[in-house]
Formats: C-alpha cells, structure tokens, sequence
C-alpha cells in the first residue's frame, strides 16, 4: 500500500492562481464590457450622470462621460484577450478608486444621485433613495480583482502568455 501525500498549500496555490487570474481577469472584462455597452448608446446621458456629482465644470463632466463609454470598453476588451493585462489592471484600480470616491463625495454631500455605473445615472426622483453603500461595496469587490490582476496578470489563454512563449500555467509569476 502506497499513501501518496496531500499536496502542500503552496502547492496547492500555484495550481490555483493561474485559474483565479482567469475569472478575475474575465469578471472584471464582464464588468468593463457591461458598464461601457450600457453608456454608449446615450453619452449625452453619461455626460449628465459625471456631472451629478457636481465636482467639476459641466463642460468637462460632458467630456468625461462621453469619453468614460470608450475607456470601459477598451478595458474590457484588452481584459477579455489578456493583452496588457497589468496595465489595464491598474488603470481599473484607479478608475475605481475615483468611482468610490465620487460616490463617497455624492453620499457625504447628501447628494441623492444614481452613480450611473450600469447606466445612464444622474440625479434620483423625488422620493427616490440613492444606496451608495451596495455601490461602494459593490466597487470595492471589483477592485480587489484589479488588485489581484496587478500581482498577478499572467493567467491561461492570454494574450500575453502567448506574446511571452508561456503556454504553461505554471511559473506564471511575473
């Protein structure tokens, strides 16, 4: 009778990680590509939802929400192929960063907005109740994943695992 032994917890990590590296790179692409296709259609609306925040000219708040659409749909495509995936990581980690701070802003200001993330966004109706906290929280989870693709970006069927000669998912760590 032979035992074969548990594998140890690094081992276990290193089989893992590549695989979580797949869902987050694919849930946060899900989240670019859904937040961008919403916006495109209507970036007019986007403009006046950037502008509900009331923390910039209403020039510039069109500009951003007309721009913003583009930005997400960028992300998420480069996300989806694994192409650039440390830097896109990143400029969602700080996209997001000022996504939670907007609605801290709107929230501590007693603003009562829709923070338009999946949508067109923008002041609420009268009798309506903005719910910052699901959104903060909301963001806060999409942000981890940004954080664990900036560690880690190199994932199975990637771009970029292609471009580095990497067909493997072990030594992935960069």
């Amino acid at each position: 009778m032979t035992v074969t032994p548990s594998p140890s917890p690094a081992g276990r990590w290193q089989t893992l990680r590549p695989w979580l590296g797949v869902a987050a790179r694919l849930g946060l692409a899900a989240v670019w590509l859904i937040a961008g296709g919403t916006k495109v259609g209507d970036l007019a609306a986007s403009g006046r939802a950037v502008n509900a925040y009331q923390v910039m000219p209403y020039e510039l708040a069109t500009v951003i929400g007309a721009a913003l659409p583009f930005v997400e749909l960028a992300l998420g495509l480069l996300l989806l192929a694994g192409l650039a995936t440390r830097v896109s990581a990143g400029i969602s980690a700080v996209l997001l960063v000022v996504f939670i701070a907007g609605i801290a802003s709107a929230w501590a200001r007693g603003l009562a907005i829709d923070c338009g993330c999946f949508g067109s966004g923008g002041q609420l109706a009268a009798g309506e109740t903005p719910s910052y906290l699901p959104e903060i929280l909301r963001d806060l989870g999409f942000l981890a994943l940004a954080g664990f693709l900036l560690i880690w970006p190199r994932s199975p069927f990637s771009v970029d695992g292609w471009l580095a000669g990497d067909d493997t998912v072990e030594d992935t760590d960069e």
